[in-house]
């Protein structure tokens, strides 16, 4: 659900841009106060991972359509809203600059749809009062499912918002609406599911990185081990090969504006911000797409699906480099963070 600039108005994109660094500032000063030593490198994995995770488009049978794990909600639930969105926020930022995956004017209303609003509405008003202390599995399924629903209606439902209020590109409200909310509500229940099997492994290998009304009876400090180990391989093979595997359909929010406008994608703004911010996304972002290829090589139409994987080392490339550079982003702000505080 990454939103591109071309949905935007530079007055919609910078509301949302001073929301975005509103909430940083509010979060990082929360993190100089409650950070331990064992959640920075646990931070800095967990951001990897999801990294690593996003890259996985899923086919959503009988739709033409594919979606991928936000993964908000799994970072808000092992690390408590305020570093999670932090996470995030490095995450789509890493993406954003060197993979062009969003635009730089969307950055701001990206990072509030897929970090502010799991992290700090889907979580705290839907997961904890459902899941408890966490203990029964069927709690946690149910409290990962309605949580991961309503963060992506949520997000889904901003993302039109803030098209319709933008006056930039011709999509209606209601038609663009009714797309983009089935579409995101299969995406959701994916993404439950995902983030209650996670959950549930975590809590059985070391249940003290959950927080702490969930283990009551563990220590206090968070010493990731295992989980550290686990979560690092799984990125690192997720990012150099599970990436072949990714579905090549477009995304809930690409199908839902090719169902209005007949493209996947709407052109850029004549204005003057629109092309300066595109063209410093140009310079900036060395694996466009995720990939070796150009541009319009990678925006073509794509082979029919197989039962093999195509390997593609622009893939690998860019699965193991973007999960570096978040590693390195989100590990050094927390460790500045932890110093000041």
């Amino acid at each position: 659900m990454h939103m591109a600039d071309a949905l935007l108005s530079p007055t919609v994109g910078g509301a949302m841009w001073t929301v975005t660094a509103a909430a940083t500032v509010y979060c990082s000063r929360k993190i100089q106060q409650e950070m331990d030593d064992g959640k920075v490198p646990l931070m800095g994995v967990l951001g990897a991972f999801i990294f690593a995770a996003q890259m996985i488009n899923f086919t959503i049978p009988g739709t033409g359509s594919s979606g991928h794990l936000g993964g908000g909600l799994i970072l808000a639930v092992l690390l408590g809203p305020h570093a999670a969105f932090l996470v995030m926020a490095s995450v789509l930022t890493v993406q954003a600059l060197f993979f062009a995956d969003g635009g730089l004017l969307a950055l701001g209303a990206n990072i509030f749809i897929l970090g502010f609003i799991p992290c700090f509405l889907a979580y705290p008003f839907v997961y904890q009062p459902l899941a408890g202390n966490g203990r029964k599995q069927g709690r946690r399924l149910s409290a990962a499912l309605a949580a991961a629903v309503a963060g992506l209606q949520l997000g889904s439902f901003g993302v039109v918002l803030q098209t319709v209020l933008s006056g930039i590109s011709e999509l209606p409200f209601t038609s663009f609406l009714m797309l983009m909310q089935p579409i995101h509500l299969a995406i959701g229940i994916v993404e439950g599911l995902a983030t209650a099997a996670l959950i549930s492994s975590v809590r059985q290998a070391q249940p003290e990185i959950l927080p702490p009304h969930m283990h009551p009876d563990q220590p206090q400090k968070t010493h990731p081990g295992k989980v550290l180990v686990a979560l690092a391989a799984t990125a690192l093979v997720t990012g150099a090969a599970f990436s072949w595997f990714a579905s090549t359909q477009p995304d809930g929010l690409e199908w839902s504006i090719a169902r209005l406008t007949g493209t996947e994608e709407l052109r850029h703004s004549a204005g003057n911000i629109h092309q300066n911010l595109a063209r410093l996304q140009g310079i900036t972002s060395f694996l466009p797409d995720y990939g070796f290829r150009s541009v319009a090589e990678a925006n073509a139409t794509p082979e029919p699906l197989s039962s093999r994987p195509t390997v593609d080392p622009g893939s690998s490339v860019s699965g193991v480099l973007g999960g570096l550079l978040t590693l390195l982003m989100v590990s050094g702000a927390g460790w500045l963070l932890r110093r000041r505080g």
